[in-house]
């Protein structure tokens, strides 16, 4: 019997689990204060409007590579302000959250010339999953480019329909590997099951190979590639000053959470959650089941986080080691304060637009895109 299903029916042998108030477990989001336009101490200045905008990343030059969610790949000067499509990009599933993801350069992109790109692709029968893949950014003096050597180097699996919960952000973490969050695709339990990666934190070598250390290595298949389960909707992902894994998902309805990722941990989706199902079903909290990670803060309401980046510029010296987090529907800028091992919500700066992507900038500035079409793309800066 396949495992999912095995789940399916452990889950419905326990309807007591789904129907049992709980107080929720660690801690939840205390309100922040909320920071107005007038008492932002930053200037948000306008750079560029982008197509619904997903992801960006600088490269070492200092100019910008932003993906566009229907499919494109923009490069984009920002001292001039001029702009050119990259070319050789893979076709996109564009639809619902699919479509193209996310972009990373590899760390030593200045020598080697490594892109990664995440996307959504197409399947048989309607099926749709995330996929990465590396090529080489080979760049034109007017700032046009190509991706050459074109490579899938991972695929979410198995593919299901739907167009929701890819996940497919991406790190390269201190030591080397490439991360990459992979969602449940809203289908739940695929979140447990490891006979897929599906729900999954996965670490791979910086060619797709799997790492040997891995915790589920010696299960073989695709279980080898994941270094933690039982996640969501992951949509951040940074690393601490300590080489630590943060990462951010979408709970339910209530019960966004960020978690401090733990080698070979389980997190628990979807048997628990601080949030509750869309259709008004409880979801036992995380307090009920220690056995599983809880997040060290949650969100109710949610602030449907997007993008993450944990601060280490010289602009805002007062901000080094903070994180900061994309708001879609909380339309806000949120900033993190951590404490070794534990986190808070310690300030929302009311962006009035949705925030779809959170990025530091070579000279320590912070930029922000929107969500959307017409999208801006904003720099802050100290003000004054």
């Amino acid at each position: 019997m396949p495992r999912h299903l095995l789940l399916t029916l452990a889950l419905a042998a326990t309807p007591a689990l789904f129907t049992t108030a709980c107080v929720a477990a660690g801690p939840t989001a205390t309100a922040a204060p909320v920071i107005q336009k007038a008492d932002w101490p930053f200037t948000a200045t306008e750079v560029a409007r982008f197509d619904q905008p997903w992801a960006m990343a600088f490269l070492p030059d200092g100019s910008l590579l932003v993906t566009e969610k229907e499919g494109a790949l923009q490069h984009f000067n920002v001292q001039t302000g001029k702009r050119a499509a990259i070319t050789g990009l893979p076709k996109v599933a564009y639809g619902g959250q699919g479509g193209m993801g996310d972009v990373l350069p590899h760390p030593d992109f200045a020598k080697n010339g490594w892109l990664y790109v995440s996307y959504a692709e197409e399947g048989e029968g309607d099926t749709r999953g995330a996929a990465v893949a590396r090529a080489k950014l080979v760049l034109a003096a007017d700032g046009s480019g190509t991706l050459q050597d074109f490579k899938v180097i991972w695929r979410q699996t198995p593919k299901v329909t739907g167009k929701g919960h890819y996940g497919h952000r991406l790190a390269f973490g201190p030591d080397g590997k490439l991360w990459i969050t992979s969602s449940e695709r809203q289908k739940f339990d695929p979140a447990q099951d490891m006979s897929g990666n599906l729900g999954k934190i996965i670490r791979l070598n910086d060619d797709g190979s799997v790492p040997s250390d891995n915790p589920f290595a010696s299960q073989g298949g695709v279980a080898a590639q994941a270094w933690s389960i039982g996640h969501r909707n992951a949509l951040g992902i940074a690393f601490d000053a300590r080489g630590k894994l943060w990462v951010h998902e979408m709970g339910p309805a209530g019960g966004d959470e960020l978690n401090l990722i733990v080698r070979g941990k389980n997190y628990g989706y979807p048997i628990v959650s601080n949030g509750n199902h869309y259709d008004g079903r409880e979801i036992p909290d995380h307090s009920t089941r220690p056995e599983f990670e809880a997040p060290k803060i949650t969100w109710t309401p949610v602030i449907s986080p997007a993008g993450f980046i944990i601060y280490n510029g010289s602009q805002f010296p007062q901000w080094k080691g903070s994180g900061f987090i994309g708001g879609l529907s909380s339309t806000s800028l949120v900033r993190v304060a951590f404490d070794g091992d534990n986190a808070k919500e310690a300030e929302r700066f009311a962006m009035g637009e949705r925030i779809r992507e959170v990025e530091q900038g070579p000279d320590g500035a912070i930029w922000v895109l929107e969500d959307g079409s017409k999208a801006r793309l904003l720099k802050l800066t100290p003000k004054g």
